[in-house]
């Protein structure tokens, strides 16, 4: 089973879709796939009722990212060895957070939209952890499964000079542009994923490859982080961690960074694909 939301930007319906890919409307079971769902439900998808659920027809509707605006969505940094090398920078030794803005998530085939004044904007396949219940101070990684709802496919569009020239010894103002952050097309729950550190992740700029990975190459590894995480903040229902990119973006000196016109691809086998274009701003902005 996936959750979906599906239909025009902020009015999107949330859809079980089963394992044959028959869509089924969720509304008569909740508003939204939003935290207070995931807490109730993302656990026990197979207990809903399908029987009294009506089929919904996914052809030819918009996906919307399958999670509501979360409350949080934390990145990390440099969690590859293969990425941190060609970036230039050791192995963290603790990981790397930093935060996007919620409203940077967008569905999965919508438009990245290039900031005015940006110069170097980088592309980043990442797989995403989805938060099922409220996490503070766990004990121990080991503990980290039962507080997971479920893996999502995320693009971390970053602007680099924002990034790294504009934001200090922060990352913030580099991650938290609009439309910095598509996601989706689909949820996919954690008990129909029990290895997330095996998970090939993949992207492509106008056809050409780009990143080829696998969540191998993690540095920490998802329950690891969730267990660091606690140790600092309390993770919600819906929250959303992007977990780190794998070698392959620009950044790297060896691609050039995307320019309107573009087209990216990506993806993550079962957690789906995504494919965007770059559009250019037609807003002015002040750099601080």
């Amino acid at each position: 089973m996936r959750l979906m939301r599906v239909g025009p930007a902020g009015a999107e319906v949330p859809v079980l879709v089963d394992d044959g890919g028959t869509g089924y409307d969720l509304r008569p079971v909740t508003a939204d796939v939003d935290g207070a769902f995931l807490d109730s439900w993302a656990q026990r998808l197979g207990d809903l009722p399908l029987a009294g659920l009506e089929r919904y027809d996914l052809a030819g509707k918009r996906i919307g990212p399958p999670i509501a605006r979360p409350g949080a969505v934390i990145g990390v940094g440099l969690n590859y060895a293969a990425h941190a090398a060609e970036s230039g920078s050791p192995l963290p030794e603790r990981p790397i957070i930093f935060f996007k803005h919620p409203n940077t998530v967008v569905g999965p085939n919508d438009d990245v939209v290039l900031p005015p004044g940006a110069r170097k904007v980088d592309w980043e396949v990442e797989l995403g952890v989805v938060m099922a219940k409220r996490c503070s101070y766990l004990r121990s990684p080991q503990e980290a499964g039962a507080y997971i709802a479920g893996y999502v496919l995320c693009n971390d569009v970053s602007e680099r000079d924002f990034q790294l020239e504009h934001s200090g010894t922060q990352w913030t103002l580099g991650k938290s542009c609009e439309t910095f952050n598509p996601v989706g097309p689909w949820l996919v729950p954690a008990a129909a994923l029990p290895d997330p550190g095996n998970v090939r992740l993949q992207s492509w700029v106008n056809g050409a490859a780009r990143q080829d990975s696998s969540t191998a190459d993690m540095v920490f590894g998802v329950a690891e982080l969730i267990y660091r995480l606690s140790q600092y903040m309390v993770l919600e229902p819906g929250d959303l961690i992007n977990t780190g990119t794998p070698h392959g973006v620009a950044l790297s000196g060896r691609f050039p960074y995307l320019l309107a016109g573009d087209s990216l691809e990506l993806s993550g086998g079962v957690l789906g694909r995504q494919q965007q274009t770059l559009v250019a701003s037609g807003a002015h902005a002040a750099m601080l």
